[in-house]
This record gives C-alpha cells, structure tokens and sequence, in this order.
C-alpha cells in the first residue's frame, strides 16, 4: 500500500478492510515522512504495532 492511500482510508466515511500479513487491522494513524503505520488488530485495539505502510494490503 502507497501512504496516500492509507490516509484516504483513515479519513474514509466507510470501513475500507485492510490486512496485514492475512490479519485484519485497523489503521490508527500514519506517519507520511517514515512511510510507517500504526495499526491496531480490529478486535483488540490494545494490541498495537507501527509497520511499513508497504506491508498493509486493502481488500477488495
């Protein structure tokens, strides 16, 4: 995934599905300058990690 499109997904109005390495996440934030994100597991918003933005993949 590009950094323009994971900040069009955070913004997005609807659930737009994102997945790392086949696990589905939420995008928490991005940092444009890093190309780094940090995600949350969609069911345990505690369980929080910052990735390359290069390793999230949206799901059609």
């Amino acid at each position: 995934m590009k950094v323009y499109r994971a900040q069009e997904i955070i913004q997005a109005e609807e659930k737009i599905n994102v997945e790392l390495n086949g696990v589905s996440v939420w995008i928490d934030s991005v940092d444009p300058e890093q190309e780094l994100a940090k995600v949350h597991v969609e069911d345990r918003p505690a369980d929080t990690r910052v990735v390359p933005v290069g390793e999230l993949q949206e799901v059609q």
